[in-house]
């Protein structure tokens, strides 16, 4: 094989003559944006990638013509590295990006344009190996590419634990029918370490089987299309899905419900331990939501031994699963808005915290207490001794407040939902992609420790065909444009249900997948702060994610400034 330094001066003038030619314009995006439909094609070049062993890298492969172009397809390439190592092409993920028409934008979203946005992706394959894509009515290649539209493809390259650390590249081709192939120049440079298969960030999203449940129910009793028949394989696929992109992937509940004893205690028993240990160590699981303890006890100081009996078998279910990166939680309470609220968490999560339990009392709120928007009245009293892990929206996070909490050992997470607030990075479909990325980046500034979403990832009730429309959430307020209510483009839905290309279970969008990047950056962060270098990180951060309010919004600089933490990482 030729070193790429001697094939790249032909490869761009092959690429300049079918550029001049007007026949395929083709060209690369490797930092985290959107290209839209309506945008004109860019110049091309050579895709340069980075990645530590165990990560995830991406780049988009766009292309657009002047005249239609039957057949388009696009073939991957071995990556061949240093002393014959390889990246094989058959481990790449490939997708061609599916475009869903916004008329309407996101509430507040003052630089929405009408347009044709991507968003969920097409797979190549199936997601399982050995198993083959079946009646689906979206394909992914080949495709036709109409006249003065941007269409592209997704790439995933993953770097496995043992690949050797040096330079790789390879050819990636872009071909259509009546059309001289396109060869795109791909090198990736595997930096000399490991993430760790278990995330270190927290992650509570939901399980998108459950919710898929109830959706596919209501749509057979409309007779509109079946129920999946093996929900267990739909189950297995979600949870993989899940993995893939570093997310903490749910348990069935059976796993965590602790049994009934003659003598009073409770129990959960060996076997469900075994399985619920086969299930942590499968999918990397760092965090585990456990039943509500009003399951168990109607009233927690009335009931005190029986709810201390109840939590002493999270206690001995921790210390046998023998998994120590597993925190136990029970989410007691959804946004508290009310006095009735406050008492009741007030009440739960003192009895709770009192019996010094492994399972840990996680409330979404804000850690002060004050009259105002998002603010709880002071006269409800507050929630200190109540709650182990607090989790806040993006926008009602206060730093003062928040170390306070956490110089006496408790937890910040925070999380995301309807963008009513003050401009954080919201997360739609019509918002700038690096939306998804940045808040990783802004939670390790902030030492937070786990992100929250709503939905299961899986909200598509608002819309017959998510494939055909986008998926959307309204609420309360002055119509947008006829609707019925603000929309909220793409609000709870991070994939999309796959039977329309061809299985049943899930596809991801091209938002998980900046989310998965900022993840995979949270760990070097992590890294580095577990390595005693977190005030050289901290210089490195903070001029990209000040606060919630103020973070750089140039996609590239990231990709930058993530390289100088993996020369810190390297100890270069």
């Amino acid at each position: 094989m030729k070193p790429l330094a001697l094939l790249l001066p032909c490869l761009l003038a092959s690429l300049a003559a079918v550029v001049s030619a007007g026949e395929l314009r083709v060209w690369t995006v490797t930092e985290t944006r959107h290209v839209l439909r309506g945008d004109p094609a860019e110049e091309l070049k050579p895709v340069k990638l980075a990645a530590a062993r165990n990560e995830w890298q991406s780049f988009q492969i766009l292309v657009r013509s002047d005249a239609p172009v039957a057949g388009c397809a696009l073939s991957p390439a071995d990556l061949r590295g240093p002393d014959g190592a390889v990246l094989k092409a058959a481990d790449a993920r490939l997708y061609r990006q599916h475009q869903l028409r916004l008329e309407t934008g996101t509430y507040r979203n003052k630089d929405f344009k009408p347009d044709w946005y991507p968003d969920p992706l097409i797979p190549f394959q199936h997601p399982s190996p050995g198993k083959k894509l079946e009646g689906a009515r979206i394909a992914a290649v080949p495709f036709d590419l109409p006249a003065n539209e941007t269409h592209g493809f997704w790439v995933d390259v993953f770097v496995p634990d043992e690949a050797k650390g040096g330079e790789y590249a390879g050819v990636y081709r872009v071909t259509a029918d009546g059309a001289k192939p396109v060869d795109i120049p791909v090198s990736l440079t595997v930096w000399n370490f490991n993430l760790p298969k278990t995330p270190t960030l927290v992650t509570e999203f939901g399980s998108p089987a459950q919710r898929m449940r109830s959706y596919y129910r209501g749509r057979a009793k409309a007779n509109k299309e079946p129920e999946p028949t093996d929900w267990a394989a739909v189950e297995e696929q979600c949870a993989q899905c899940l993995t893939d992109h570093r997310l903490n992937a749910v348990p069935p509940g059976k796993m965590l419900t602790p049994v009934a004893q003659p003598d009073g205690s409770f129990r959960i028993p060996p076997e469900q331990i075994q399985a619920l240990r086969e299930f942590v160590d499968r999918y990397h699981v760092n965090a585990l939501p456990t039943p509500h303890p009003s399951s168990a006890v109607k009233d927690p100081e009335a009931q005190r031994d029986k709810l201390r009996a109840w939590l002493a078998a999270f206690d001995a279910a921790a210390k046998e699963l023998d998994r120590p990166q597993v925190v136990f939680f029970t989410y007691l309470k959804d946004e508290p808005n009310t006095a009735e609220d406050y008492h009741f968490v007030q009440k739960w999560g003192r009895a709770v915290r009192e019996a010094k339990s492994a399972m840990k009392v996680m409330v979404v709120e804000q850690t002060w207490t004050a009259p105002g928007m998002g603010g709880a009245d002071s006269a409800w009293g507050d929630l200190y001794g109540a709650v182990d892990i607090w989790c806040p929206l993006f926008s009602l996070h206060k730093q003062d407040s928040a170390a306070q909490r956490q110089a006496l050992g408790e937890t910040i997470w925070t999380y995301t939902a309807l963008c009513q607030g003050q401009p954080t990075p919201w997360w739609h479909i019509d918002y700038p992609l690096l939306n998804y990325r940045v808040p990783a980046w802004i939670a390790w500034r902030c030492r937070m420790r786990g992100l929250l979403y709503w939905g299961g990832l899986s909200y598509w009730d608002k819309v017959d065909d998510p494939w055909t429309e986008a998926p959307y959430y309204s609420g309360s307020g002055k119509p947008q444009q006829g609707q019925k209510g603000i929309i909220f483009q793409g609000e709870g839905s991070l994939v999309y249900p796959a039977r329309a290309v061809g299985y049943d279970g899930i596809v991801p969008t091209i938002r998980l997948k900046a989310l998965r990047d900022g993840i995979q950056d949270y760990e070097y962060f992590a890294m580095l702060e577990r390595a005693g270098k977190a005030d050289e990180a901290e210089k490195i951060v903070r001029p990209l994610a000040e606060s919630w309010f103020a973070w750089e919004k140039d996609p590239a600089a990231y990709p930058a400034a993530r390289a100088k933490l993996a020369a810190l990482l390297a100890g270069k």
